[in-house]
């Protein structure tokens, strides 16, 4: 079904004239901010947010377009925009622009008719630059107004806030009371956030991201080549009880059980004991902020460090104990964040990822209709596609009208298709055992078998097999063989990588190190060996000579040597990387373009994500486009990216996305 607008109301570019304050945008707003220059199908949540409600029989078409303008004047978030070089934010008068919305006659409003109209409005493209940033559209039936869709991006509104919006909206069109004005808006925030609270937190976010393992999952279950993606939703009317139970039981919320039962899943599962978790969090714990619908939710790094043997209710209390922690500090610049976990990564040679992405959604949603052929028990799949790779383990819990539903999304070299869905299925069965009274201690070992090729690194499970393909992707290497240094005699007793390369005479183990470093987040399993064995091509394999280099330190740090740009493109790259780095550093000086190291990523010239659109119009400006911000906030080389770069076409478009 395609949805056509009846009638849509003109969106002109607001004047200077109506802007009635000005401002940074907080530091949670600015991942979303750098985001939209993200490429959608490369984003993290490329999900544009967008939900509906029904529209009581008694409110017609005007009463809608009151109620949303009425959420217009009591919303500064709706009203603000956002400049497209520099993290700041404009709030605009009430009046500034006409209401985002139109409507959609349809033969009736069902479930299909509600999936299809907001898939339809999701994918409808917001500026947030120039024009209010969310969407609506009404849902006619036989001229009557059934249903209200609404879609937001996510640099200005969040998932909690798009559930006010839709829930006040559904209270004004049934006439009930509701917030004459909101207590806070995001500038308002501004002031709160002090900065050395910011670095402390940005400290202990690093220090718990540097002392975990990677890919705790990758070498468990799944299939073989895992390129592919499962999500389903499943829900269960027993687990709602069973869960209210056995958080009374251990005195924790019934949010913190579920994270409580998925750890214990993941260690009984993995034999891991010590991971990583990224919950989401609303950030709306005081009751002035639960009415806020402003950019507030972000994502905490969680701690788990289960001992094993424990009962479920030690593994409750930790874990209870470790969300307290990390939501204490919940507060960090993501821009200095990412630009020093790429120092760390690079530093390290491994690239950390979070095994589980955990987020709550815990608002009441009665004002929604049914889902389309959701069960009130068991599972029901969403999609499964056999291309779309998914490296974490991402579960969403909502509780609502008695029900417990848990959506799943995974790669299927993490779980395969039945595997994901026992899943959800083993959870509500563990709280059906906590609840009837069982202690359900955590298993010392792991009960599943590791996959053949992987091998447990201090810094996390490597897959041997791509490390020794993105060697052998190397100019001049001919063959390489990886093994563990257990496997190898006389390299000591520290645990590490060895790569034996057979290798063209030009090839030095800083090439390879380098190679392999550029590498890094691209390819799941991935650790920079800290010793290469080289071998002349001319020569056998087994031959005792050839070059030997050892790794000082941790993995990964081999000195590589420095490299001043050469071709254009890395001229005109280190000239934009000069002028946005710390203090814009001008053209001639000691830090000039020609003292930029094309061997070092974009963070080790202190280059944050705050900077990279900034960045980007440089290049523009001077005739070069090819690479992505996304690119730029990882851990490749100045001259890897230039690489990438190409000659700017005629009349190309300027800057990113602007999808929501």
């Amino acid at each position: 079904m395609r949805f056509r607008p009846e009638h849509h109301l003109s969106e002109p570019p607001p004047s200077p004239a109506t802007v009635i304050r000005s401002g940074p945008l907080t530091w949670v707003q600015q991942w979303h901010w750098f985001e939209r220059t993200i490429p959608a199908a490369r984003r993290v949540n490329p999900t544009p947010l967008a939900d509906h409600c029904h529209v009581p029989s008694s409110a017609t078409l005007a009463d809608v377009h009151v109620a949303l303008a009425s959420l217009t004047a009591r919303h500064e978030a709706l009203r603000t925009t956002v400049d497209p070089l520099r993290p700041v934010q404009h709030v605009h008068r009430a009046d500034w622009a006409p209401l985002p919305v139109d409507c959609v006659d349809v033969p009736a409003v069902d479930a299909d008719t509600l999936e299809a109209a907001t898939a339809a409005l999701a994918a409808r493209p917001i500026d947030p630059e120039r024009n209010p940033p969310w969407l609506a559209r009404v849902l006619l039936e036989a001229g009557k107004p059934r249903a209200v869709l609404m879609a937001a991006h996510h640099v200005l509104i969040d998932g909690w806030g798009l559930a006010v919006l839709i829930g006040q909206l559904h209270d004004e069109l049934r006439g009930g009371d509701t917030p004459a004005e909101a207590v806070t808006h995001p500038l308002d925030t501004v002031a709160a956030q002090p900065p050395e609270r910011a670095r402390a937190a940005e400290r202990e976010w690093l220090m718990r991201l540097a002392s975990n393992p990677t890919g705790v999952l990758a070498p468990f279950g799944g299939t073989d080549n895992g390129e592919g993606r499962h999500r389903l939703q499943h829900r269960s009317v027993a687990a709602y009880d069973d869960l209210d139970r056995v958080a009374r039981r251990y005195r924790i919320s019934p949010e913190a059980v579920v994270l409580a039962a998925l750890a214990h899943d993941v260690a009984t599962r993995t034999g891991e004991h010590r991971f990583l978790a990224s919950v989401v969090v609303s950030n709306r714990a005081r009751a002035a902020l639960r009415n806020s619908v402003g950019v507030r939710a972000l994502t905490v790094p969680v701690q788990i460090d289960l001992r094993p043997g424990a009962a479920f209710g030690e593994v409750a209390a930790s874990v209870a104990a470790a969300c307290a922690a990390a939501y204490r500090h919940g507060q960090w610049r993501p821009a200095e964040l990412v630009a020093a976990q790429a120092r760390m990564d690079r530093r390290r040679g491994v690239v950390t990822v979070p095994t589980i992405e955990y987020n709550c959604y815990s608002w009441p949603r009665g004002y929604l209709l049914p889902e389309r052929n959701t069960p009130p028990d068991g599972a029901t799949w969403i999609s499964s596609a056999p291309d779309e790779p998914c490296e974490t383990l991402y579960v969403d819990l909502s509780r609502d009208a008695g029900v417990v539903t848990l959506d799943v999304t995974v790669g299927d070299h993490l779980l395969d298709a039945g595997q994901a869905l026992a899943l959800p299925v083993r959870l509500c069965g563990l709280l059906r055992a906590l609840a009837d009274g069982a202690e359900c201690p955590v298993p010392a070992r792991s009960l599943t078998p590791a996959a053949p090729g992987w091998w447990r690194a201090p810094q996390g499970w490597v897959c041997l097999t791509k490390v020794e393909d993105v060697l052998r992707g190397h100019p001049g290497v001919h063959d390489v063989t990886v093994a563990p240094s257990g496997d190898a005699a006389g390299e000591g007793d520290e645990p590490h990588l060895v790569a034996h390369a057979r290798i063209a005479p030009e090839v030095t183990p800083e090439d390879l190190h380098r190679h392999v470093l550029e590498h890094l987040g691209e390819v799941p399993g991935l650790v920079a060996p800290g010793r290469y064995v080289l071998t002349p091509a001319d020569l056998d394999p087994g031959h005792p000579s050839g070059q030997f280099c050892t790794a000082t330190g941790e993995t990964g740090t081999l000195r590589v040597p420095l490299r001043p740009p050469a071709t254009r493109a890395e001229r005109a790259l280190a000239a934009a990387v000069a002028a946005v780095g710390p203090g814009g550093l001008a053209v001639g000086s000691l830090d000039s373009p020609d003292a930029v190291d094309m061997n070092r990523c974009l963070a080790d010239h202190g280059v944050t994500l705050v900077a990279v659109p900034r960045l980007l119009a440089l290049l523009h400006r001077s005739g070069f486009t090819g690479i992505a911000s996304d690119e730029l906030a990882g851990t490749a080389s100045l001259g890897h990216l230039a690489a990438a770069m190409e000659p700017l076409p005629s009349r190309a478009h300027r800057g990113g996305d602007t999808s929501p």
